[in-house]
């Protein structure tokens, strides 16, 4: 199967999809702090579950896989930070939100189920 057939991948992809298009709400000073740093965080999301996908053995998949993860805590992290300042309304980053917690969970199991099979 492809990477890009996987449900946690194309999810993913969302993510980082509509944390490009929140960005723009950003204040224009923020172009190489916030924005930089958090659409950098969620485009790694999907990134790191493709390469991970490649690779040959399950350890090195679940690794991937665990960057992924960490990627989607610093994403989940920036979108807090974002919120609590002022910069993204609440009723705007709810899609997102959702998005991350599905994403979170998949990874989880996805990780699990290549550390039994170890």
């Amino acid at each position: 199967m492809h990477y890009r057939e996987l449900k946690v991948w194309q999810k993913a992809l969302e993510v980082a999809k509509e944390v490009y298009r929140l960005a723009p709400r950003l204040p224009r000073e923020e172009t190489y702090g916030m924005r930089s740093q958090i659409t950098r965080a969620a485009a790694s999301i999907p990134a790191n579950i493709a390469e991970g996908w490649t690779r040959e053995s399950n350890r090195e998949k679940a690794q991937f896989l665990a960057i992924a993860q960490g990627s989607l805590a610093e994403t989940e992290t920036f979108l807090t930070l974002c919120e609590e300042i002022g910069w993204f309304p609440r009723a705007e980053t709810e899609r997102l939100r959702s998005l991350l917690t599905e994403v979170g969970k998949m990874l989880t199991i996805l990780r699990r189920n290549f550390r039994k099979n170890h």
